[in-house]
């Protein structure tokens, strides 16, 4: 396989036409090497537009929609920025290029020591791994400027909004199956939050991720 040349294809033909135009994005996605963090096995399939398996079920997500969630984003260089669900480090690695630093928090065991290699092994210093359960946030290091949520959340719940600086921006899967809506969350003030809808998708849910309540009679 032509690496170079499946990583050109992968950018202009399923990346741009999903409307990630920044050219900085795009610029990113070559500098920050896709095939060193996808499992060795699937090398091959780095660029392919699908979510690859990763250990224990969990999977990469797909390269348009990494892309068009760190496009929407917009994280800047003095940003701190909290990952949910580090898989295998590389939407982290995507961030930390952008972000001062960046805290991802991975409740497998397996995966948290994948995405810790995959950093070492490319150089990445200023991002970093946690085991634990993020699906409520990680309160012990916030506020945080960019929250990122790397799965499925069925409802956004409210301390993960806390977590947030005022003028914070959080990206979400959203909602259940069959569809589910990629939200980014601005938070206006203490209170008040900006809900955009950038996009459909499905995205696995987090594990223990927060479930809407339900009226009992």
């Amino acid at each position: 396989m032509n690496i170079e040349q499946a990583r050109f294809n992968m950018i202009e033909q399923q990346i741009r036409p999903w409307e990630v135009l920044d050219q900085d994005v795009l610029n990113l996605l070559s500098i920050v090497k896709r095939e060193q963090y996808v499992p060795a096995a699937y090398v091959d399939l780095a660029f392919a537009d699908l979510e690859l398996p990763l250990p224990n079920d969990q999977h990469m997500l797909a390269p348009r929609v990494e892309a068009r969630v760190l496009q929407e984003l917009a994280v800047k260089k003095h940003e701190s920025v909290l990952e949910i669900g580090a898989g295998s480090g590389y939407m982290a690695a995507l961030l930390a290029h952008r972000a001062q630093k960046v805290l991802t928090v991975e409740i497998d065991t397996e995966l948290a020591d994948f995405a810790r290699a995959n950093f070492v092994k490319n150089g990445v210093l200023n991002a970093e791994v946690v085991q634990g359960d993020g699906s409520r946030g990680w309160a012990a290091n916030a506020p945080y400027d960019v929250i990122c949520v790397s799965g499925g959340l069925p409802v956004v719940p409210q301390e993960l909004l806390e977590q947030l600086k005022v003028g914070g921006r959080l990206a979400a899967f959203v909602g259940g199956a069959p569809v589910m809506e990629a939200q980014i969350i601005t938070r206006m003030d203490e209170k008040q939050y900006r809900i955009a809808s950038v996009f459909e998708t499905y995205v696995e849910p987090l594990e223990n991720a927060v479930q809407p309540s339900r009226f009992k009679f």
